[in-house]
């Protein structure tokens, strides 16, 4: 296996790396800097389009649009003209409460969470998981999860995982026939490998990769929630992972140099690392269809 830098770019905070098949690039988010960037993996390339800080996640959105997790809002960008459309907004607002990591879903919905770090010792933290419908109607899904990361659906479509970073968890929501999420599930306890779970993928095999974000390691584990393999990496603080490239066998691995509350000053860190070889590839992962508002009248 082979781990390598792909071109110069450096992040405050590397996050939410998904791979468009239809250009074969790689877009992904520095959060604290508000920056959607556009990556050429084959050369190194890379183009920035500046948001207000700080960013959440972000998803495809057919050819034309992604969807993005601003701080209180989800919108729509326009990367050909750099237009930004709101499309809802959190109805609770809490200076320490911002959206956070979020991925699209097989029925074209965008389900996101939240982060509230800063709470007192018995204060529960607000917000939680929502999803966007592709009408652009917004729903609470699930509360009581302090920091959310990971969104991400199972090949099957008809589960998904979603980690609580403060909780050292990853939970699994099963969907019925209907489209009902059940209550959550815990999947793994991440506590036994020293760190909190954060970006997460799935391979075509089933199974479920996580970023460790305080151990440096990349760890995946199998239907029934068993570590199968821990791929050290040469950062502090790896933050989310997608496979890529043309037959998604490449492993790429966005990482953190100062988050705010992680702060790493190696060589690579802050880097967009690209790994070969691991033996895996990657299931193909959905788009959202999310509707473009309506503009309002004069």
């Amino acid at each position: 296996m082979q781990i390598e830098r792909v071109g110069t770019l450096c992040t405050d905070l590397g996050e939410c790396p998904v791979w468009d098949a239809r250009q074969q690039r790689l877009w992904m988010l520095d959060c604290r800097r508000g920056h959607v960037i556009l990556v050429d993996p084959g050369s190194g390339e890379h183009r920035v389009i500046e948001l207000p800080a700080p960013l959440g996640s972000m998803a495809l959105n057919g050819p034309d649009s992604v969807v993005v997790a601003l701080q209180h809002e989800i919108a729509l960008l326009f990367p050909a003209t750099g237009a930004l459309r709101t499309v809802a907004a959190l109805d609770e607002r809490h200076p320490h409460l911002r959206l956070n990591d979020g991925a699209a879903m097989p029925d074209g919905s965008f389900v996101v969470g939240t982060m509230h770090p800063v709470r007192g010792d018995s204060e529960p933290p607000l917000g939680g998981l929502y999803r966007l419908d592709p009408a652009g109607r917004l729903a609470q899904l699930d509360r009581d999860l302090a920091i959310v990361n990971g969104p991400v659906a199972h090949p099957s479509g008809k589960e998904v995982y979603v980690c609580d970073s403060a909780a050292r968890a990853i939970y699994r929501y099963r969907i019925d026939s209907a489209g009902r999420w059940r209550a959550r599930e815990r999947f793994v306890d991440t506590q036994p490998w020293d760190s909190g779970p954060d970006g997460c993928c799935f391979d075509s095999e089933g199974g479920l990769w996580t970023a460790l974000v305080r151990v440096g390691a990349l760890a995946r584990f199998d239907a029934s929630g068993t570590l199968t393999h821990r791929i050290p990496l040469p950062v502090a603080h790896p933050a989310s992972l997608c496979f890529g490239g043309e037959d998604l066998a490449d492993l790429y691995v966005t990482t953190i140099r100062d988050s705010g509350r992680l702060r790493a000053n190696g060589e690579l860190d802050g880097a967009l690392l690209r790994l070969r070889g691991t033996g895996w590839r990657g299931a193909p992962r959905p788009e959202c269809r999310i509707a473009v508002p309506a503009m309002a009248g004069p």
